[in-house]
């Protein structure tokens, strides 16, 4: 038995919560991760993992096995970086965690080029709605900090800096008027990613610095409220309304023209991305180049980029 191996099987299995998405995850036949979890058990002589119809559960010998297994292979992966530095060169799997506007609207248009660059490493990216504590059990959590310090003992780097910017299409502002100062959208179909139970106030400053901030209180009935920024994305596309976006999934809408920015004399809040990475004695290769991607990619100017980009930061 390969017992290292078997050890990565059997993390990765907890990791995706079941045999089959983590065969799939580590390109093996399910029969092949479910006979490797069964030979380790076998060796340690103890059930690490129950198994049922409906989930598996580690047993209390699993889970304290689990930790010093992820702790051993960590310092493998540790072992391992700190001998490809000398080569200089990226290989392996890397497994970042990033929320699905960034995912979608950025970073799947730049691997072409990420992969001309580092050939032999293999991204494996984890989209979750909500991305907003760096995850160990990733190599990178790409966040997008909306004020809050990021807690833990991680090193961060920060990416760009993004405005969450209103837009709708020229469709519906040519139908239902364009707003000239912040109080007019109480007029207007708002798409807001913001919870039912929360009071849909928004406050907005001007953008150039000077006079005072205008305090807008939506009491219209939202056609649409959702933390899904995807969703609000695609129905602002189709005309519903005016959706607050960050500049980062606006962008190519905003370029092409779908899109036409709304009040951009005001400014309604900023964003900044961060890759976060665990704290280890050793970054491997693959990491610190993804992350140097990212920051030559993005974050060459103090400016936000995709505003930039699009030519919006005055439209």
């Amino acid at each position: 038995m390969d017992q290292l191996r078997a050890m990565r099987v059997f993390s990765r299995v907890i990791d995706a919560g079941g045999f089959a998405k983590a065969a799939v995850a580590m390109d093996i036949a399910p029969a092949v991760a479910t006979r490797l979890v069964a030979e380790l058990e076998e060796h340690l002589g103890a059930r690490l993992i129950n198994r049922t119809t409906r989930r598996l559960a580690l047993t209390d010998v699993g889970e304290d096995y689990l930790e010093r297994v992820r702790n051993i292979l960590g310092e493998v992966d540790d072992a391992e970086a700190a001998a490809g530095i000398a080569t200089a060169e990226a290989r392996g799997r890397l497994c970042v965690l990033l929320p699905p506007g960034f995912a979608v609207h950025q970073l799947a248009k730049h691997l072409p080029r990420f992969r001309a660059l580092h050939p032999k490493v293999s991204l494996e990216l984890t989209v979750s709605a909500s991305v907003e504590t760096p995850d160990e059990n990733h190599d990178v959590t790409i966040i997008v900090q909306r004020g809050r310090p990021i807690e833990g003992a991680f090193i961060a780097r920060r990416i760009a800096t993004a405005e969450v910017v209103l837009c709708a299409t020229p469709e519906y502002l040519d139908q239902h008027g364009r707003p000239l100062h912040p109080r007019d959208l109480a007029n207007h179909d708002t798409l807001m990613p913001i919870p039912p139970s929360e009071q849909r106030e928004l406050t907005f400053r001007p953008a150039w610095g000077g006079g005072e901030p205008a305090v807008v209180e939506l009491k219209k009935l939202p056609p649409l409220m959702t933390t899904h920024s995807d969703t609000l994305y695609a129905a602002a596309l189709a005309g519903l309304g005016i959706a607050g976006l960050p500049s980062f999934m606006a962008e190519d809408a905003l370029m092409e023209l779908a899109l036409e920015r709304v009040l951009p004399q005001w400014h309604m809040r900023t964003v900044t991305l961060f890759a976060a990475m665990p704290t280890r004695k050793h970054v491997p290769m693959r990491t610190r180049a993804f992350v140097d991607f990212l920051v030559s990619t993005f974050g060459t100017t103090q400016r936000d980029p995709w505003l930039a980009a699009a030519g919006c930061e005055s439209c």
